[in-house]
């Protein structure tokens, strides 16, 4: 197995314990996250929405698959099942994922997957009527934001080194 393959799938595993720590630790320091809500998440960023993700995802579970990687790119696909915390209803979303590594570490991860399903699942009503327009689609990120925002500031990043 190449060695960027098992760096994916040990982000995965922790991921699967809700291990923040541990998902942080595939990370390069200069890392760069983005997918269709958290757009453009600069290293400090996506640490926090990675804390903030495995704190609140109580009954979080995930699946990951179909893992490649070699010395300067991955992929790999996961699914995961959780309650959207806003409205409490049930999601399973898939996704796709896309590396790319530096110093034997993930330095750009991008995840891809369908906004619209999401918003249909996790809002109901309004996610089907409305999911699929630029108006709710720019508010769910802009509320992911402010959410991310106000998680970092109430619980400030750990020292590092």
């Amino acid at each position: 197995m190449h060695p960027n393959q098992a760096l994916i799938e040990q982000f995965y595993r922790a991921f699967q314990k809700r291990d923040a720590e541990g998902m942080i630790a595939c990370y390069h320091r200069d890392v760069t996250f983005s997918d269709v809500v958290f757009v453009g998440l600069d290293a400090a960023e996506a640490r926090g929405m990675w804390r903030m993700l495995c704190e609140r995802g109580k009954d979080l579970t995930l699946e990951f698959s179909d893992v490649r990687a070699d010395d300067s790119t991955g992929s790999a696909h996961w699914e995961a099942h959780y309650s959207f915390s806003a409205t409490g209803r049930h999601v399973h979303n898939v996704i796709d994922a896309s590396f790319e590594f530096k110093d034997g570490k993930i330095f750009r991860h991008t995840d891809r997957f369908d906004l619209w399903r999401w918003t249909r699942m996790a809002l109901g009503p309004a996610g089907l009527v409305l999911g699929w327009t630029p108006i709710l689609k720019n508010a769910v990120r802009k509320k992911a934001r402010k959410g991310l925002a106000d998680y970092m500031a109430q619980n400030p990043e750990p020292s590092r080194g």
